[in-house]
């Protein structure tokens, strides 16, 4: 648990940056793009494609971008300490904590206001998360089978053609659905993590999962530099949290076998 709350905070620090890297990388915006309550954004410097590889590749220039993936490789470690030791939903209530991590970073660094229902609703999710927290019992201990592996390599490959169809939504409504494809993206790749059995080249290369992380890992970063370009960051990273906590905490429960406490 220590290692997810680590992993959440470094995701909810390198969201900020990257959207800071996504704006600045923005040919419509000149570097001068911030955040609003309002979750208005310009979104159409990258065209009508929620999945824009091209404003990934001009973020890459920026520093505060690299900073950022450089925090997310250190959570994603910390992320997969937590994913072999406690169950999928124990994590994503953990990783949760991002959100206020990002909400705190953001009104600091983009001098974001947020109204007092707003942090009211993440102290409520706060609240929630803790509970369900001390509620977790252990990991299941079931290996899942070769057509959930090749389930997860499928909506690795759906989250891409949301993007695309999230790309042509309105203002919030946009960052809101990119920041949620986003999410199952990253779904993907915590119960990927649960799917891989073994760590030998020969064994990765035959494993679904193993691509279903690869693929699901990427695409959710092009929509997530994507929504937090074209909108809020706050709204970004609340569609964020619900798609990776969620359907991934569903799967672990049906499939891999992981329980509550008793009682």
């Amino acid at each position: 648990m220590v290692c997810a709350l680590g992993a959440a905070v470094c995701f909810g620090t390198a969201t900020v940056l990257q959207a800071i890297a996504a704006r600045a990388a923005s040919p419509t915006t000149g570097g001068t793009g911030s955040d609003s309550n309002s979750g208005s954004g310009s979104g159409s410097g990258s065209g009508s494609s929620g999945v824009d590889a091209a404003l990934l590749l001009r973020a890459l220039r920026e520093w505060r971008y690299i900073a950022g993936l450089a925090l997310d490789g250190v959570g994603f470690v910390l992320q997969i300490a937590a994913l072999r030791s406690i169950p999928i939903y124990a994590v994503g209530a953990a990783l949760a904590a991002s959100l206020a991590v990002t909400a705190v970073v953001a009104a600091w660094l983009l001098h974001v206001r947020l109204s007092g229902l707003e942090w009211g609703a993440v102290g409520v999710v706060r609240a929630g998360l803790a509970m369900l927290g001390l509620a977790s019992g252990e990991e299941g201990d079931e290996a899942g089978s070769t057509a959930l592996k090749y389930a997860m390599l499928g909506t690795a490959v759906a989250v891409l053609l949301l993007g695309a169809v999230a790309g042509r939504l309105p203002g919030r409504g946009r960052a809101l659905a990119l920041g949620l494809g986003a999410g199952f993206g990253f779904g993907v790749v915590e119960v990927a993590v649960r799917l891989i059995d073994g760590l030998t080249p020969s064994a990765l290369l035959t494993n679904p999962a193993a691509y279903a992380l690869l693929l699901g890992g990427g695409a959710a970063f092009l929509l997530l530099t994507s929504a937090l370009q074209r909108g809020s960051v706050t709204t970004a990273t609340a569609g964020l949290i619900i798609g990776e906590t969620i359907g991934p905490a569903v799967v672990g429960v049906v499939w891999l076998g992981d329980r509550t406490r008793e009682g």
